[in-house]
């Protein structure tokens, strides 16, 4: 059984994000000492990576599912909770990620090169980041953002710089076996090599890699043998060698039928037109082998290939052919276009973009799409009614309501954001300035208190402070003399009215005492 795989699906869960916590701060003669909910961590997410020393896409084979860890929920007394664990993945070089549609997502060469695939979802907001001046206690908090859920498709594309092409059993298992360290399976029957392989050659200063792809046959572009599994492993490759069997002994094969039909199924399968190629007439070890190569030289030079006469089993002419490769490897890679790194791209947002969009559908609903709009509401408990005021204001402030009066919507018309739908009441008029309402406030804030006001306090405590209107002293202008305040009106104080105490040079406290 084969252990080599090119091709999975992998069925990715990214982790959710915590819930925000609803809390309220109580201690001894503190009964309502404000929020401190927690916030929701963030959830793990699922990236790629190159690892040189992984070869195969074996182990997604037998477990295709992956999760990563989600995040935990916060907690009273102001605890935020734990971020889930974000989960690497590490692929073989050359490992290409797609969509199930054949979208490509990624391209991955390179030792290191990472691609995050799944993002973990935000965690909601617990009840003491969301006060303010005017929401001091929210009863409510938000919820944690589900991650991202996807498949993709990974597929491997060997990345070496020769590639061996050619018919079954035409040699190119012993070929490479004898040139690199590789030991590939060898046996005199079609189809012996069933996945590639890969070997390193080194001719004097320079190194290369060299692939063996398991052999072509006609109608290998269309499906036929292991075409379209294995004509992928040719397409990274620098150089396209031929290897021709010269000592065949079925029936109508000889080795330009062989190119031709190879080269037919590489201009079908595409782009790979423009490498240069190199033809090994291999086993010319035997007679038969040897006058056929002489015989077909003269020809195939004729149409611009460079031809060499091989043999695997005696090793004629391989020293010949490997030069040839590193000098057609050597040109590759200086005519190569230098792969520059990845760049921070900076895309600033238009000036008269709201971040959201509103469609109108068939049946007369209305959608809207944006990126804040759906993320508030994954994170909105539509259990809580202060939970979904805050969303109605949010939503308002941003300019949804205003633009769906300018769309045409009427109250009661269907309102579409990410998966949940709304029966549309407006709260303002298109063209009116946003003015806060009372939606999402504490009830408990609300009640009436019976504690008086302080203006009125102020007011009392200065009534307690003066003398009744019959206790009050007034000095008469013209005497001088001293009496109730009631004889203003005219009527002369009565002497013994007067306390005995007071005669008609008061002193200075008692002269004062109608003014405390």
């Amino acid at each position: 059984m084969t252990t080599f795989v090119d091709r999975v699906v992998l069925h990715l869960q990214a982790g959710d994000g915590g819930h925000g916590c609803v809390s309220i701060h109580r201690e001894k003669f503190k009964p309502f000492g404000g929020p401190d909910g927690g916030n929701g961590g963030h959830g793990g997410s699922v990236s790629l990576v190159v690892d040189p020393q992984v070869h195969t896409l074996l182990d997604f084979h037998f477990r295709p599912h992956v999760k990563a860890d989600n995040g935990k929920g916060g907690a009273g007394s102001n605890r935020d909770g734990a971020n889930g664990r974000d989960l690497v993945i590490k692929v073989p070089n050359g490992t290409v990620v797609q969509t199930l549609d054949g979208t490509v997502l990624a391209d991955m060469v390179g030792a290191g090169t990472t691609f995050e695939v799944a993002r973990g979802g935000r965690g909601g907001r617990g009840n003491a980041s969301l006060a303010n001046a005017r929401r001091k206690a929210p009863g409510f908090a938000e919820l944690g953002e589900p991650g991202d859920q996807l498949d993709v498709v990974l597929e491997l594309k060997s990345v070496a710089d020769v590639g061996l092409v050619g018919f079954p059993s035409a040699g190119k298992s012993s070929l490479i076996s004898v040139i690199s360290a590789a030991k590939p399976k060898i046996a005199d029957y079609p189809f012996t090599t069933l996945v590639p392989n890969l070997g390193v050659v080194r001719v004097d200063n320079h190194t290369f890699t060299v692939a063996d792809v398991p052999g072509l046959i006609p109608g290998a572009a269309t499906g036929k043998g292991l075409g379209l599994e294995f004509l992928r492993h040719v397409e990274r490759c620098a150089v396209l060698v031929h290897v021709i069997d010269t000592a065949t002994l079925e029936a109508g094969r000889d080795p330009l039928a062989d190119i031709d039909t190879i080269e037919a199924e590489l201009a079908e399968y595409g782009g790979l037109t423009d490498r240069p190629r190199l033809v090994a007439l291999n086993k010319v070890d035997v007679p038969d082998g040897r006058d056929l190569a002489e015989i077909v030289r003269p020809d195939l030079a004729a149409r611009g290939l460079r031809v060499f006469e091989v043999s695997a089993a005696t090793r004629e002419g391989l020293k010949e052919l490997m030069y040839a490769m590193a000098e057609l490897v050597e040109q590759a890679r200086v005519t190569a276009v230098p792969t520059e790194p990845a760049r921070i791209v900076l895309r600033p947002k238009a000036v008269d973009d709201a971040g959201f969009t509103i469609e109108t559908e068939s049946d007369g609903s209305y959608t809207v799409r944006g990126t804040r709009p759906e993320r508030w509401v994954r994170q909105t408990n539509f259990d809580n009614d202060e939970a979904v005021g805050y969303l109605a204001d949010r939503l308002a402030r941003l300019g949804v309501e205003e633009k769906l009066a300018k769309a045409g919507a009427n109250p009661g018309d269907l309102v579409r954001i990410g998966e949940r739908e709304f029966d549309w009441q407006p709260t303002l008029y298109a063209g009116a300035d946003f003015v806060p309402g009372n939606r999402g406030t504490d009830v408990r804030l609300e009640e009436k208190s019976t504690r008086v006001p302080a203006a009125d306090r102020l007011a009392a405590r200065k009534a307690r402070r003066q003398r009744p209107a019959d206790e009050q002293l007034w000095a008469d202008p013209d005497t001088g003399t001293l009496g109730p305040a009631s004889a203003q009106d005219g009527e002369s104080a009565d002497a013994d009215a007067i306390p005995a105490d007071l005669d008609a040079t008061p002193s200075a406290p008692d002269a004062t005492a109608g003014e405390r």
